[in-house]
């Protein structure tokens, strides 16, 4: 990601961590609040996901530039427009949609769904409203579960420590809706490990966001079930299981049923086979080089030069050729020296 790397020690990451879930509370407070007093009860959880959205954004981008100085927050908190990041929406959105045709089709043969269809044109419409909400509602979630705070947890435990923390905290928080139970307990530790998985393998949360978006729109508008106990999104498609508790999930809808666990986690594996090329792009460790730099074209070209180029003929070696002179002559014994002769 085009971000600075986030530094300090794991105590500072972990406070980083804390402050981020302290401000998740906060945010979807003020959202709540504020939706309150912009929209009607039509609009309001339309509205209001939109808030959370903005406030999330906006406040772990304001943590990220601030306390580890991110130059491009937004983008270090998991969304970065980076090449392909549509493909790996839509992938998540296959996936989503997958998991939701493999929980229905045991519930279809095991009692069936009673389908009422509403025909009506406004409905249409608020189909339209309600898909935004659902986009809203799963990217709010990826941010806050999967985004800055995730990142800060995964620098203070690890990436397996982060992923597990994760699931524990967000089925504390899924354990608190009404009508939860051990079933909807354990879909919530088996989904989130799943989102977590897929954010972790693209280190973007572009392909948890749309198999968190197709998981429970799939759910709501196409077939009609209840998400998390509510079954009034969709309002042209109205379903109701037939069968046993732990297949259909009751009035909870497929998030307390014992099959989707089994589903979800059976997912695991399957996740990691179609996210090969996002890992092998995004989590490859980077080579750094070390020692002298070399230049290896240059060095490939002189070698290069010197195997093809003609063989010079040698350098003959000098030859120092000294005068001649001729080698002094002994005088006769009998003849006296110069000297003598010229003293008479």
């Amino acid at each position: 990601m085009s971000s600075a790397q986030p530094g300090g020690g794991r105590f500072r990451a972990y406070i980083q961590f804390v402050a981020a879930v302290l401000y998740f509370f906060l945010a979807r407070s003020l959202a709540r609040h504020g939706a309150e007093g912009l929209a009607s009860d039509q609009w309001f959880p339309l509205v209001e996901q939109a808030m959370l959205v903005f406030l999330l954004l906006m406040g772990y981008a304001g943590m990220g530039f601030v306390l580890d100085r991110e130059l491009h927050p937004i983008s270090a908190q998991g969304l970065p427009r980076r090449p392909g990041w549509p493909t790996e929406a839509g992938l998540g959105l296959a996936v989503g949609w997958a998991l939701t045709a493999v929980c229905v089709l045991p519930l279809v043969a095991g009692g069936g769904i009673a389908i009422l269809l509403s025909t009506q044109p406004s409905a249409w419409g608020w189909l339209l409203a309600d898909f935004a909400f659902f986009a809203l509602a799963a990217l709010a979630e990826e941010i806050a579960l999967r985004g800055y705070g995730f990142q800060r947890f995964a620098h203070a435990v690890g990436p397996l420590g982060a992923a597990l923390g994760f699931a524990a905290f967000y089925a504390i928080v899924q354990a608190l809706l009404p009508g939860s139970s051990r079933a909807s307990v354990a879909v919530s530790v088996a989904l989130s490990l799943l989102l977590s998985t897929a954010y972790l393998r693209s280190r973007a949360l572009w392909l948890s966001w749309g198999l968190n978006f197709g998981w429970k729109a799939s759910r709501a508008l196409v077939f009609g079930l209840a998400v998390s106990g509510v079954n009034n999104h969709s309002p042209v498609v109205q379903g109701d299981p037939m069968g046993p508790f732990w297949l259909t999930g009751g009035g909870y809808g497929l998030d307390n049923s014992w099959v989707t666990f089994f589903v979800l986690f059976a997912a695991l594996p399957v996740l990691f086979r179609i996210t090969r090329d996002l890992n092998f792009r995004y989590n490859a460790p980077l080579i750094v080089p070390g020692g002298i730099p070399v230049d290896l074209d240059a060095a490939a070209r002189s070698q290069h030069e010197s195997a093809t180029r003609p063989a010079e003929p040698a350098t003959p070696s000098l030859v120092q050729i000294f005068p001649a002179t001729a080698p002094p002559t002994a005088a006769p014994e009998n003849q006296p020296p110069d000297s003598a002769i010229e003293s008479h």
